[in-house]
């Protein structure tokens, strides 16, 4: 089906229900399914063409809600812009894949100003809250499709092929890729996560406090089609998550696991009624396997993860609520260093660098087949066969399978950081340091950090006879890269550890801050 016929499977089921609640506003799902009908025909009344491309760049706000749903009903594709990559980031991008339209929150004027000047391909900017400028405001720009004759466009299959999002990947030496990410593969994951996340005899209500632009996009999307009410907050504050949850008796959450440590740590954990929470669900990183513990004896039976990338997006493994119960309690402990077995719609194997898939207990690459796995890179035809090898796709990650199919992932294969929730290579902050005259050499690597999972760390060789502060560094890179792929921290080492290859040693780095872990990853 398309994206949009999963919204309107939840209008179906919950019509009359609040679809969004955001301080004093509110939706019913049938209201805001006018809405998107109102957005799509002023995409036409604006000359727009079918998948065109659309970028939405705000923090969590219900109007952000309107857009995306409305421009799927229209037929464009979405690009989520993030709010915590620098501008130089974001402008690469979007000039990367000729983004035609803007629709921003006022809180990024600054920003924007910067883009609209820098990106000659937007033919459109509209400010989502308010009139700004020359700038419409989302009600005025809906206001164009009055009267239009506008029809939707559709098959019988739900327009498999039809790209639904433009995502960018985490950057290595070059600028971030697109992914082309269709119908197919996109409908694939929101029926296999509202199957998984469907719990029946209830009113579900989910809390979105993670970025709209991340993660919690697709669980918004995926719980609205079994007509889940969103509560709507403008970013993480824990105190705030604990409020909403007793407040609004809200059953679903997602969190990465940095944000659940913060919740799990608030001093005013024990004074809220969470016991309405079914589905409590970490994606972004790992989570330490004790701390997983601790939710389950304060939270309940809910807690769950599930695996994916934007390329196998989200929910390639899953692990239940109930088998992570179990294993808190004593069953199969292990499995709570797990990120579940394969979905259903996909298949998920181990395989080694000769393209053989191997035995359980064996390490090596995940790789995915599947209607799940995305379409390809957006006109990077060599990057996209690359990453099909053997007819599977890599994910870059290394793990192993145990005997009854869960999977457990214990280093990257690719040099990624994933810190907060956020995936970082390494390689384009060693390429942003090493611009630094001052610098010789450098490696970039995650370190065990209790709130981000991993932390950003330089090790770096000065150049000969030259001197900079840690502080210097880290402020260059926060420049350049903004403030999720900056060092967290600076070391400086008088030389670098080297294979035989001459290449870095990232291994031998790593061992000093990791120790003899079984799990390089936080």
């Amino acid at each position: 089906m398309r994206s949009i016929d999963y919204f309107d499977k939840g209008v179906e089921r919950a019509g009359d229900r609040p679809a969004f609640i955001e301080g004093d506003m509110s939706m019913t799902f049938k209201e805001l399914q006018a809405e998107t009908y109102r957005f799509a025909a002023a995409m036409a009344a604006d000359g727009a063409a079918y998948q065109s491309t659309v970028a939405l760049y705000a923090p969590n706000h219900w109007s952000v809600l309107i857009a995306l749903l409305g421009l799927w009903r229209f037929g464009a594709k979405w690009v989520p812009v993030n709010a915590r990559n620098s501008v130089d980031t974001n402008i690469q991008f979007l000039n990367y894949v000729r983004c035609e339209r803007l629709f921003y929150h006022s809180s990024m004027t600054e920003e924007v100003e910067e883009m609209l000047a820098n990106i000659p391909s937007f033919t459109t900017a509209v400010c989502l809250d308010k009139p700004n400028g020359d700038h419409p405001s989302l009600e005025q720009f809906m206001k164009r499709g009055e009267g239009v004759d506008w029809q939707e466009k559709c098959d019988a299959f739900g327009n498999l092929d039809e790209i639904v999002g433009l995502f960018a990947t985490g950057g290595t030496t070059g600028p971030s890729k697109g992914v082309n990410v269709t119908n197919l593969g996109w409908g694939t994951m929101l029926s296999t996560a509202s199957c998984y996340w469907d719990v029946p005899d209830i009113e579900p209500v989910c809390l979105v406090t993670a970025p709209m632009t991340h993660a919690a996009g697709p669980v918004t999307v995926a719980t609205m089609s079994i007509g889940a009410t969103q509560v709507i907050l403008p970013g993480f504050d824990a105190g705030k998550v604990l409020e909403a949850i007793e407040k609004h008796k809200v059953t679903h959450i997602y969190l990465p696991p940095t944000a659940l440590y913060i919740l799990m740590d608030h001093p005013d954990l024990n004074k809220y009624d969470l016991s309405s929470l079914k589905i409590f669900l970490l994606v972004g990183s790992p989570v330490a396997p004790e701390k997983l513990r601790q939710a389950v004896e304060i939270f309940g039976p809910c807690m769950c993860q599930c695996y994916g990338q934007v390329e196998s997006p989200m929910i390639t493994t899953w692990l239940d609520p109930a088998t992570v119960a179990r294993a808190a309690a004593g069953d199969h402990p292990e499995r709570l260093a797990s990120c579940g077995r394969a979905t259903p719609h996909v298949r998920v194997g181990i395989m080694d660098d000769d393209g053989n898939l191997l035995p359980p207990g064996e390490r090596g690459e995940i790789v995915s087949r599947g209607p799940l796995v995305s379409h390809s890179y957006f006109e990077k035809p060599e990057a996209t066969e690359e990453v099909r090898t053997f007819g599977w796709h890599h994910t870059g990650d290394v793990a192993y399978r145990d005997e009854e199919g869960f999977f457990y992932i214990v280093d990257r294969k690719k040099d990624m950081i994933v810190t907060g929730g956020f995936n970082v290579y390494s390689a384009e902050v060693e390429a942003c340091i090493l611009e630094l005259p001052q610098i010789l050499e450098c490696a970039v690597i995650g370190i065990p950090h209790e709130k981000w999972g991993e932390a950003v760390t330089a090790i770096c060789v000065l150049a000969e006879g030259e001197s900079i502060s840690e502080e210097d560094v880290i402020a260059h890179c926060k420049t350049r890269l903004g403030g999720v792929k900056a060092p967290k921290k600076v070391e400086f080492w008088t030389e670098l550890p080297k294979t035989p290859a001459n290449k870095l040693d990232k291994k031998t780095i790593r061992q000093k801050f990791w120790g003899d872990s079984d799990r390089n990853v936080g």
